[in-house]
């Protein structure tokens, strides 16, 4: 390959390595072995959330490596550092949870510091459990530079008395055994068995859903998802990874060239056809919200509400993502929409190509197990749905896929909990009545403080075969792996005086996914006499530290939970400083 010539007067890492000025900067690039070559080449920022918290996290260290030797490859100079992540699996179900939406902005904001203290001109970032996929694309996004997303790819699925297995057997498991229905022997194989490879979870949940919306939204290359991490071939996709970062530098097209209104879309289209995970009405419009871009919960719901849904996978369907991407992955499901107009083919993407262009390279056509085709699909709207009316007036989210019709209407009598600790608790003794609508409340984004996913509770209900038998609404979140009629991000939340704070038990609450309603049978002067009675948000224990500041900042759920105003209040762009 002929050695490209790079213009660093255009390029920020001219500030720490160009000129006399700049000596005592470079000497310290020396210190750390570098050549007078690569010190003079672009620098480009090879950022992983490698950890040893997670099986998400464990084998991104090895992948950077692959991704070093791409950059490389094509003259350019890779610099490793690293940030952290909260994985879910292992902060469910307790208080660790409330760190868990925090890091999401953590994570884009550490990028952020790391890229501009040190001036690197791009960035590859590689990242492995669900709040660090969002937040590494929103650094991207923020930064405006050259950036290509890698996914550390899934665990492999566990297998035991001949079925596939994941964490989310586990945790239903759980309910099983509360309910007498599981002994402690089948607990403790089961436990050991789930989980076997480095990855994140199998399923589509919130880590394989933002996977497949990185492929979507044109940040990751086409397919670079799918290869479970312990796979050697994701070697392959990291070094293409830091190949295609310098082409990018090369031809100028940076993050926000890629992430558009058009791009979000898409990557919604692909949300609602696999069924993904309701976090991603939450980290969309987040990373609109980088680029400047208004694309609220309704705009994710809108477009859920006509994409037909029609890749079978787990917690709805039957599948994980290694049978998806054993199947051609992403690039045939995009090709499906594409068959019915549902993809804006011109979007650009980290190849340098149009969406239109890499489909047309994609040969391979739905299988019909795990890909239907999109004339025949499981269900002919989208696996998430977006629900409105006088008890969340700006919307709630809930995933669908896996629902029968009769099963995506409920009407029932409010069983109200002031946290998910009272909820949990009681769903273990029974007590609740079948028929009943769960209300979780306090649980929002500063309410709680830190949007809480209530899996332990969804999966113990389900676990003792209670799934389908009651309803559950709350103004947190649900993880990706919940299923049943588990209703999310009800906004206003109640730390905001939304109507969830002024329910009561037995109020009589509806839901119905098919007309897109969620409301309370109270007049709207009883919910303003409430109001006026209403003593203000839940005192919490946060009352400093990182959840303290979490809560001030935090925006509204329908716009992604933000911290900062956004690209519409920017005076700069990093990239052009």
């Amino acid at each position: 390959m002929l050695k490209r010539p790079f213009d660093k007067s255009k390029l920020p890492s001219r500030h720490v390595t160009e000129g006399p000025a700049r000596a005592p900067h470079r000497s310290y690039y020396y210190a750390m072995g570098m050549t007078e070559e690569e010190i003079h080449q672009p620098l480009v920022g090879v950022a992983t959330c490698w950890n040893e918290a997670a099986p998400c996290n464990i084998a991104l260290n090895r992948q950077a490596q692959a991704v070093k030797m791409g950059v490389k490859q094509a003259f350019g100079t890779p610099r490793e550092f690293t940030t952290i992540t909260v994985t879910d699996g292992i902060a469910m179900g307790h208080e660790g949870m409330r760190s868990s939406l925090a890091s999401r902005e953590a994570i884009a904001d550490t990028v952020e510091l790391t890229m501009r203290g040190h001036c690197y001109d791009a960035i590859v970032g590689l990242a492995g459990c669900d709040k660090s996929l969002p937040g590494m694309m929103m650094a991207m996004v923020r930064l405006n530079v050259p950036s290509v997303f890698i996914y550390g790819g899934s665990i492999l699925p566990g297998r035991l008395n001949g079925q596939d297995v994941t964490v989310q057997d586990v945790f239903e498991a759980v309910g099983k055994h509360q309910a007498g229905n599981y002994t402690d022997a089948e607990l403790e194989i089961l436990e050991r068995v789930a989980c076997p490879s480095a990855g994140a979870c199998g399923g589509q949940f919130t880590a394989n859903t933002m996977a497949c919306v990185s492929e979507a939204i044109g940040l990751a290359l086409p397919n670079s998802s799918g290869a479970p991490a312990p796979y050697e071939s994701r070697d392959a996709y990291g070094e293409a990874s830091g190949r295609a970062v310098m082409d990018l530098l090369e031809k100028r097209i940076r993050a926000r060239d890629v992430v558009t209104r058009k791009s979000l879309e898409n990557a919604a289209r692909v949300v609602a056809c696999t069924g993904g995970s309701t976090n991603a009405g939450l980290h969309l419009p987040a990373i609109a919200h980088e680029a400047g871009i208004d694309f609220f919960l309704d705009d994710v719901c809108e477009i859920f509400r006509d994409t037909p849904y029609f890749v079978d996978l787990k917690p709805g369907g039957q599948y994980v993502a290694k049978d998806l991407y054993e199947q051609g992955g992403v690039p045939v499901v995009m090709k499906e929409l594409r068959k019915a107009g549902l993809i804006h083919e011109d979007c650009i993407t980290a190849t340098g190509n149009t969406i239109g262009e890499e489909l047309d390279k994609i040969t391979r056509e739905a299988d019909g197990r795990v890909i239907y085709p999109i004339e025949k699909p499981i269900t002919k709207t989208g696996g998430v749905v977006g629900l409105k009316g006088n008890l969340a007036p700006q919307g709630a989210i809930v995933k669908v896929a896996g629902m029968t019709e009769d099963e995506q209407r409920f009407t029932g009598p409010a069983r109200v909990f002031e946290c998910e600790e009272d909820a949990f608790e009681a769903v273990k003794s029974r007590a609740y009545k079948e028929g009943e609508v769960i209300v979780i409340r306090n649980e929002g984004p500063a309410g709680g403080p830190g949007m809480r996913e209530m899996l332990a509770t969804t999966a113990a209900l389900s676990g003792q075969g209670m799934g389908k038998k009651v309803a559950l609404i709350t103004d947190g979140r649900f993880s990706g792996a919940t299923r049943g009629f588990c209703v999310g991000h009800v906004g206003p939340e109640a730390a905001h005086g939304g109507p969830i704070a002024l329910l009561r038990d037995g109020d009589m609450i509806t839901l119905d996914a098919i007309k897109g309603e969620l409301s309370v049978a109270l007049s709207d002067e009883e919910l303003a006499a409430r109001k006026a009675e209403w003593k203000g948000p839940r005192d919490t224990i946060y009352a400093s530290g990182a959840l303290w500041k979490y809560a001030q900042l935090v925006g509204e759920t329908y716009k992604g939970a933000v911290t900062h105003p956004g690209a519409e209040a920017e005076k700069h762009v990093y990239a052009d400083l």
